[in-house]
């Protein structure tokens, strides 16, 4: 059976159950291994929480990555995934690319729609990156941050429903991304009050792994670059540290 390692770089473990939940109900024959960040903030809503999540989600796949055949990182923006890529054999899939693969098919143009005003110039400098900025209608921040959106979906159901439709009507995008794992379960009912595609960052993940576990093959050891390094947990240090692998 193959397995999928899901990594939530915060230490919300009632976020990580909820994406653990769904994966095990949209991939079915799949064994799902749950990591939660040990350390950490409670949920992402700016650089200094994004740079910290990079370092959880090494320290969660040095912790639980042994015999997965592939690792989603769920948290939208993706903190740490070149790093991740880097010293995993494995395939690591990330919430903001898988995303916009389905979101943009044939040049379509999309918005985002997330809770937290700091994540606005964040995606924005991780869209330029990708060289998509002409696909991006716009990107839509809510006041409530993912954290409180989890905490209270319903009440923040109307919020979300208005800045999508803004979306669609004003800022002409052909699909809505909802992103974060914070907003799980919600798109569906967006996507049909408004009847114009909303996307779930966590399904699109989701969907992106199955892909990946389907052609999977594992590389063995990844070329690692290591170097001394310390104060680091046991795993990640073992994963990393030059002196032992002499």
């Amino acid at each position: 059976m193959p397995r999928l390692l899901i990594i939530n770089p915060n230490t919300t473990e009632a976020m990580t159950r909820k994406v653990g939940d769904a994966a095990r109900a949209m991939l079915p024959g799949v064994a799902i291994t749950e990591a939660t960040g040990r350390f950490g903030s409670a949920y992402i809503a700016s650089r200094a929480s994004y740079a910290i999540a990079g370092h959880v989600a090494l320290d969660c796949l040095a912790a639980h990555g042994a015999g997965c055949d592939a690792v989603l990182l769920a948290c939208f923006g993706d903190p740490g995934i070149e790093a991740l890529r880097e010293v995993s054999p494995v395939p690591v899939i990330g919430l903001i690319d898988a995303t916009i693969a389905e979101a943009g098919q044939g040049g379509r143009r999309f918005a985002i729609v997330t809770g937290g005003a700091r994540w606005k110039p964040m995606l924005e400098e991780m869209i330029r990156a990708r060289g998509l900025e002409s696909q991006l209608s716009a990107i839509r921040t809510v006041a409530p941050t993912g954290g409180d959106i989890a905490r209270d979906p319903e009440g923040s159901l109307a919020i979300l429903r208005d800045a999508c439709r803004r979306s669609f009507e004003e800022d002409g995008a052909g699909a809505v991304i909802l992103g974060g794992a914070g907003l799980i379960g919600i798109a569906h009912l967006l996507e049909a009050d408004l009847g114009a595609p909303v996307i779930c960052s966590v399904a699109a993940g989701l969907r992106a792994a199955r892909q990946a576990l389907t052609e999977s093959r594992r590389a063995g050891e990844a070329d690692i670059l290591r170097v001394p390094v310390s104060g680091l947990s046991s795993a990640l240090t073992a994963l990393i540290d030059l002196r032992g692998h002499r």
